[in-house]
């Protein structure tokens, strides 16, 4: 028989329905399911930790309306199978694998479906090494659909994790500035988008000195009645934007549900994001140690190459996906090429000196270090990427399959025809890409780039399309929609419609 929870492996997450509210989306992540995940956890950290006795495991959740229900299931899962749990309550994803090091804990659980819809919800796994591979999510899964499962009579304990968390990172600043108080004289506010970011207020930047009013959105309300918890969406960025033009504020902070992303706003109101967030903690980073590699997602720009290699630093572009650049970043250290970033345009950043933890909270955090340092000398975080080529314009267009298509193997053939069809009409293939085909386009073509991939988990091939002049990402689309208008079997509507076709 077909495993049928595998239906909720998302990479290296689990993922579902949790709460009913949306019509025909019913719950999918029922007690029985949840329980089972939970014990099926419990069963690959024990095959893992088999010289132990007694296994430890942190459980903590976002804001999200399923929070309780799944929290109960899991708290009780855990114990049947005779697990100590150390229960935390609303917390940061982050602060979940933090606990493995600072509480000692083996594994970890977090309850979070990042920035999706409030009916959704889902289970994060941590261990001592980090976040789970997608491999082991579906052994995971594979326990769970068999009935696998210890059994025992575990423990629970209440423990407000998130102040000990909060005290690392003001520490961290204190000692990195020299100041008990590093921070007075800023005006800084955080959009936590009614998430489980709302404790950055009062728990890291008031204690250094920050002056938050104007700060918003910070009770957590897992309808997100406000935006959607999301530093790349719009509307989003616009309410974090406006917010620290409206208080005249130094800086701005906005974080995703569970705080592994975040975005910023300068004092300006303009928002730093993507490719200029990447830029500015890569100057941070590269001016204190240069030669370093930073490695991001494959749809940076190549402005942000040509600024980083200009401070001394190594782009190396590699696949999507926050665990893919993490790894990559990993394998690279170990291969002695010191690499301190892996960084997507989502907002999610690991650093190596943080465990390769993906963590908005210490990102942002270790931008406010640098805003203090520069406090003296007149110059401002956005100085320090006042050099950034951005593109004029640029755009995402998602393409589907139809529905009797085999879509990984019609798309990986597109792909090959695709790279054939470049080489043949003296297109620029990228000269090292890890993911999809990046063509480059020179002045008289539109200048820019566009790269065709597969999604990492969906019937989806993505393009993305920068150009350095008004109206070039058309052209460049254009090429493109040569090519794959000869194609059944894609759904090319969206291309058409992005040409006025």
């Amino acid at each position: 028989m077909e495993n049928d929870l595998m239906k909720f492996k998302s990479g290296s997450d689990i993922r579902g329905t949790a709460a009913e509210g949306v019509p025909g989306a019913p719950i999918e992540l029922t007690d029985e399911r949840v329980d089972r995940m939970a014990k099926g956890f419990f069963v690959w950290l024990k095959k893992r930790n088999p010289e132990k006795e007694t296994l430890t495991v942190s459980l903590g959740h976002d804001s999200r309306i399923s929070a309780p229900r799944l929290s109960a299931c899991v708290k009780n899962a855990l114990v049947e199978s005779g697990a100590k749990v150390i229960f935390t309550g609303l917390s940061s994803t982050p602060a979940m694998f933090m606990t493995t090091q600072l509480l000692d804990c083996d594994g970890a659980i977090q309850l979070t479906a990042s920035h999706h819809p409030f009916n959704k919800n889902g289970l994060k796994f941590f261990s001592k090494n980090g976040g789970l591979e997608g491999s082991d999510i579906a052994e995971i899964l594979t326990y769970a659909f068999e009935g696998v499962a210890e059994k025992g009579n575990g423990t629970v304990e209440n423990v407000d994790f998130m102040r000990t968390y909060s005290k690392v990172l003001v520490d961290f600043v204190k000692k990195e500035t020299g100041d008990d108080k590093p921070l007075e004289g800023f005006k800084i506010v955080v959009d936590a988008g009614n998430g489980a970011g709302g404790f950055y207020v009062d728990e890291v930047l008031k204690p250094l000195g920050a002056d938050t009013t104007g700060s918003q959105f910070l009770e957590p309300d897992g309808y997100f009645p406000n935006h959607i918890p999301n530093p790349e969406n719009p509307v989003a960025m616009k309410f974090i934007c406006d917010k620290v033009k409206e208080v005249n504020a130094d800086f701005g902070i906005i974080f995703d549900t569970d705080v592994d992303r975040a975005g910023a706003v300068d004092d300006l109101g303009e928002e730093i994001n993507r490719n200029k967030l990447i830029a500015l903690i890569s100057a941070i980073l590269l001016e204190e140690k240069g030669g370093a590699y930073i490695v991001t997602d494959s749809i940076t720009s190549d402005g942000l190459k040509a600024f980083i290699e200009a401070k001394g630093g190594v782009h190396h572009r590699f696949k999507r996906g926050y665990k893919n650049v993490i790894n990559e970043a990993i394998k690279l250290n170990k291969e002695g090429k010191y690499c301190p970033l892996a960084i997507e345009t989502s907002g999610h950043a690991a650093l190596k000196e943080n465990y390769f933890l993906d963590d908005g909270a210490y990102l942002v955090t270790r931008l406010l270090v640098k805003m203090a340092k520069l406090k003296n000398s007149g110059k401002k975080l956005r100085d320090l990427i006042a050099d950034l080529a951005l593109p004029a314009e640029s755009a995402e267009i998602r393409m589907g399959f139809k529905a009797d298509v085999d879509f990984k193997a019609y798309g990986k053939n597109v792909l090959d025809e695709l790279k054939a069809y470049a080489e043949n009409n003296g297109w620029t293939l990228a000269p090292s890409n890890y993911e999809g085909i990046r063509i480059s386009f020179n002045k008289d073509n539109g200048d820019g780039w566009f790269l065709l991939r597969m999604s990492l988990h969906d019937p989806i091939m993505p393009l993305n399309i920068e150009s350095n002049v008004i109206g070039g990402n058309k052209i460049i689309a254009e090429k493109l929609y040569t090519f794959l208008k000869n194609y059944d079997g894609l759904n090319i509507d969206n291309l058409s419609a992005f040409l006025g076709k």
